[in-house]
């Protein structure tokens, strides 16, 4: 890995330097549950209770499940995260980090009890976070306590070895597998990712570890694709299956700092994976090959460096791999946190939907004065909105950070970050301690079960940071829903969560990450009665829409995404709309229509029209807005267009952060 700028300094790390005509009346506000309540009693959550575990910024609350609340029937004038189990998205594969080198060697310096402990807090899914999927260098990388870099089949300078005689996983056999082992006992259900930080130097045309490329010589792609696939049998025999193997990290980082690193432009790519797909096939069939392994955008420093032959500093090298012959042997991409942002992975998604996307690293840092309650709490607010929301909100099956554990200096390593975190903080006494990443990461590995399937829920907040709150919600194999939220304001924030016909209030401390979770049973009964029996999202992906000002800013009310919104830039007045055009005459039961978590920008009064052809128009209901979100039941309409009209006056702005339609 390169160097990660802290949080602290930076807003993320960088590597290198009903009725028809009427809306469900709103109910009464229901009871709020605050987050921090002194009566909690945790362990006595009934069957049918919603459990919510808090982390705050201040490190108060880690983890630290509070007193439970409940649905009820009825809706709520506050800022709502709508859940909609019918909308789904990937299948979760696991979370979790990278058991190092480094990782081994400081949890070796802690007394066998203590390892123990600290093993169960990282694996078990019960006693701990339940990590469920780690990422293993492949020989060595910059976080090595050893003294030199090494890979699996290393021979003295000017010798080669194409037949592979001197291949071993010796040195993984006195720390990483005895670990891996002990970590696959609590937790069987962990997913590995093997990433490979260079060849071994008598493959590059540098012989060196350091920089370079592989020979482009079909005799040392063959002699890569059989290193690969040795590595990955020996792994398996010794007790540790791969499920996931990427052939580079980091390919575009040409000039590594001191650590291991290959600039391995796309054409060299494709030839591994050529090379490597039918082995892998034949010698372990479970094993996917991911392709890329870098970060969201090409860093600058990367395009800098980029040589001739690599056009353009290839910023598409993830679509040109999947372009390729290549691709029928890649399963998905895998990503990095340290340039661009998460939204490059939905765009591959939309562009590849049948590959999948996987994010395998970021790492908190920290500033060089910075004091560990600073980074406690720049990590905790930076990876929960990033990394913990914004990866799993853009299609990752998995979230990785980094290393599991380092000592207090971020160490040992070799070459590259010398601010990094791991998840613990291993100390000079013998004990070890918690950073941020372990909160952010356990807050979806201790509840997302693996099989687990992203669901629909509306989400506010940014992973630029915009003061709102940001989610995530998964429904569980066993059909428990986890909802995972994070509120961007330093304020606390009040808001409700509904599904269906039932809701629960919450106020959420001012920075802090939570998790709520609830049993399918919780909502029995939220889908049924005339209004809601069946309901189903209608889509709005080919819909157009437009509005009485701002006509431009109208898509953004039918985006699915309520962190963008349109405005009508002035007070409201009767008259204002936003109007929709569906694209095809379809059945409509339900139009919601969302002011998102801008408080009060809500509509005073409200006129709901639909039309077949744009010019004939009939009001389907009206009423008066009492809240954020307001449900509007029809009786079922055939319509192709859907008008929202402002039918009062309000000196605040009128806001539309989603129109959803359901039939």
């Amino acid at each position: 890995m390169t160097s990660p700028t802290p949080p602290s300094t930076a807003h993320h790390p960088r590597r290198r330097a009903a009725v028809a005509g009427t809306a469900l009346a709103a109910s009464a506000a229901l009871a709020l549950t605050p987050a921090l309540a002194a009566d909690a009693h945790p362990g006595h959550a009934g069957a049918d209770d919603v459990r919510v575990w808090v982390t705050t910024p201040d490190g108060t609350q880690r983890l630290t499940e509070q007193a439970p609340t409940r649905f009820t029937t009825g809706s709520s004038t506050r800022t709502t995260i709508t859940i909609d189990p019918a909308t789904t998205y990937q299948t979760m594969d696991g979370f979790g980090g990278a058991l190092t080198d480094s990782t081994a060697a400081v949890l070796y310096q802690l007394s066998p009890a203590e390892r123990t402990q600290a093993m169960r807090d990282l694996f078990s899914p019960s006693d701990g976070i339940g990590v469920s999927f780690l990422r293993q260098p492949v020989g060595s990388s910059d976080f090595t306590a050893a003294s030199e870099h090494y890979t699996y089949d290393d021979v003295a300078p000017g010798q080669t070895d194409l037949a592979l005689k001197h291949f071993t996983i010796a040195h993984d056999e006195k720390q990483i597998l005895p670990l891996l082992r002990q970590a696959k006992k609590l937790n069987p259900s962990i997913q590995v990712v093997a990433t490979p930080w260079s060849p071994p130097a008598w493959m590059k045309t540098n012989d060196s570890l350091v920089g370079g490329r592989l020979k482009d010589d079909p005799a040392y792609y063959d002699a890569y694709a059989r290193y690969l696939v040795k590595y990955v049998k020996a792994y398996a025999a010794a007790g540790v299956p791969v499920d996931y193997l990427t052939v580079q990290n980091e390919p575009q980082n040409r000039t590594p700092s001191e650590y291991p690193g290959t600039d391995m432009g796309v054409k060299q790519e494709e030839k591994v994976i050529e090379a490597l797909g039918p082995l892998l096939k034949k010698a372990s069939p479970q094993t996917k090959i991911l392709a890329y392994d870098h970060n969201w955008s090409t860093h600058p420093n990367d395009a800098a460096s980029a040589p001739p032959d690599e056009t353009g500093g290839e910023t598409d090298y993830p679509y040109q791999i999947l372009d390729s012959a290549a691709a029928k042997w890649v399963a998905g991409t895998a990503y990095h946190c340290y340039a661009g942002d998460p939204s490059a992975q939905t765009a591959l998604h939309d562009a590849h939907p049948d590959k999948g996307i996987y994010f395998t690293e970021c790492s908190g840092s920290h500033g060089a004065t910075d004091t560990p309650a600073q980074y406690f709490s720049d990590t905790l607010k930076w990876h929960a909105r990033t990394i913990t929301l914004g990866t799993t909100r853009n299609w990752a099956k998995t979230v990785a950070d980094w290393n599991l554990a380092l000592d207090d200096d971020g160490g040992p390593h070799l070459g590259g970050c010398d601010t990094c975190t791991g998840f613990l903080a291993v100390h000079p006494d013998g004990t070890y301690s918690k950073n941020a990443e372990y909160y952010t990461i356990g807050h979806l590995a201790k509840f997302v079960k693996q099989g687990a399937v992203r669901i629909g829920s509306t989400s506010f907040g940014t992973t630029g940071w915009n003061g709102q709150l940001m989610d995530v919600a998964f429904r569980n194999p066993d059909g428990s829903t986890a909802l995972v939220v994070h509120n961007e304001n330093d304020d606390p924030r009040s808001f409700a969560v509904a599904v269906g016909s039932k809701t629960f209030e919450y106020t959420l401390p001012g920075g802090s990450l939570a998790t709520f979770t609830w049993p399918a049973s919780a909502t029995s009964g939220a889908f049924t009665g005339t209004a809601l029996a069946g309901l189903l999202p209608v889509s709005l992906a080919h819909a157009t829409a437009t509005a009485s000002s701002a006509p431009d800013d109208a898509k953004l009310a039918i985006d699915a995404d309520a962190s963008t919104r349109w405005s009508s830039g002035a007070a409201q007045t009767p008259g204002q709309y936003v109007q929709l055009d569906v694209g095809k005459i379809t059945e409509l039961r339900r139009v919601a229509v969302d002011a998102g978590d801008n408080l009060g920008d809500y509509p005073r009064g409200w006129a709901v029209s639909t039309s077949l052809d744009g010019k004939h128009w009939t009001t389907k209901a009206t009423g008066t807005g009492v809240g954020q979100l307001t449900n509007v039941d029809l009786r079922l309409t055939l319509a192709r267009y859907v008008k929202i009209t402002q039918t009062a006056s309000s000196g605040s702005w009128w806001s539309v952060a989603d129109v959803r339609l359901y039939r």
